[in-house]
């Protein structure tokens, strides 16, 4: 038997999709950044990546950029969350390029590719609406002017990140703003902008809906090619599996219980307070996995059960009519924020098939 909980990986079933979205993006002239930061940067579904035909590899932690460049000395990988200070010379070593905002990181980035012997590459972000990352737009002209000064530094470009902190939904708005300031940028200082990315999965239904999409050429793809779905609402991509990772749990005890608790009501290990309503007797199941492993609010369980709530190492269902035995597994489809959970813990048991 194998060892639960476990993530179940079909490496098959993400090149698809990989696949699949890179044909459909060519068509509107748009390469993809394979995002593996939700993997902890697997070799194995980067090479999944890779042959499906990603131009690049992006993740937003060096220790996992490390791993993969161990694998793939040749392959471009973007860090794609601003270097910090403390892992300047690491970021040079490992990465081809890092996205950034701030002209302190740069002038590091610059000198540690002096020492190293290096050219590193960068992509400045701009705030767009999101609020997480990003130069506000009056003032791109200025970075990029600085930014062109500094020697050991390739500048690549621009790009912008949304949905992500804010919700804020790429549409036709913002992402002609991105090109004309990659127009207005060239005009101005005489360069070519090689690379115009325009954001992340949440962009997919933007790109793919017939708009312009004028001098956007690169999408940061992580989700869709993992769960299948649009991140904006959490539909389903036509085409794409949605069964690509699965997350496996053992039962540990399986009771008829009341299904409203007794007692003075306070906060729960985590802080919260429950209103919870009485059901009557009930199968109360418990798995062995919780809130240290997985976010409950992301797993949705088979049919005819029902998440009733967790603790750091329980999660209880409610199984209906059916009294599961002890040992038995259920099996559940994750979300990004129970994949990301489950990834990073080292109790959850990782399988590639």
């Amino acid at each position: 038997m194998m060892s639960a909980p476990r993530l179940e990986i079909n490496l098959d079933k993400i090149r698809d999709n990989a696949r699949i979205l890179v044909e459909r993006l060519a068509i509107r002239n748009i390469s993809v950044t394979g995002i593996t930061k939700a993997t902890l940067g697997s070799v194995d579904i980067a090479e999944a990546l890779l042959h499906a035909g990603v131009s690049a590899l992006g993740d937003s932690r060096i220790e996992n950029i490390k791993r993969m460049r161990r694998a793939h000395d040749k392959v471009q990988i973007s860090l794609i969350r601003s270097p910090m200070l403390s892992q300047i010379e690491e970021a040079v070593l490992h990465s081809d390029i890092s996205n950034n905002t701030e002209l302190d990181v740069i002038r590091a980035l610059s000198a540690a590719s002096r020492k190293l012997g290096r050219v590193h590459g960068v992509i400045l972000m701009v705030e767009l609406g999101d609020l997480r990352e990003g130069i506000m737009p009056c003032d791109m002209e200025s970075m990029v002017r600085e930014t062109l000064k500094f020697p050991n530094i390739a500048f690549k470009g621009i790009g912008t990140n949304l949905a992500c902190r804010s919700g804020v939904s790429p549409d036709v708005t913002n992402m002609d703003e991105l090109s004309a300031m990659a127009n207005s940028l060239e005009a101005t200082f005489g360069i070519v902008i090689d690379i115009v990315s325009g954001g992340n999965s949440s962009n997919l239904s933007w790109a793919l809906s017939g708009a312009d999409t004028g001098r956007i050429n690169n999408l940061r793809l992580g989700e869709a090619i993992l769960l299948g779905c649009d991140p904006l609402y959490r539909e389903p991509i036509i085409g794409l599996h949605i069964d690509a990772i699965t997350l496996t749990a053992e039962v540990i005890e399986s009771k008829i219980k009341p299904s409203k608790p007794r007692g003075k009501i306070a906060e729960t290990a985590f802080g919260a307070t429950k209103t919870i309503k009485d059901n009557g007797l009930i199968f109360n199941t418990l798995l062995a996995v919780g809130e240290q492993d997985i976010d409950p609010n992301g797993l949705s369980p088979p049919a005819g059960s029902e998440i009733i709530g967790a603790s750091s190492d329980h999660l209880i269902l409610n199984t209906g009519g059916e009294q599961l035995s002890v040992g038995s597994e259920v099996k559940f489809t994750v979300n990004y924020s129970a994949l990301l959970r489950a990834m990073t813990s080292p109790f959850v048991s990782k399988v590639m098939t």
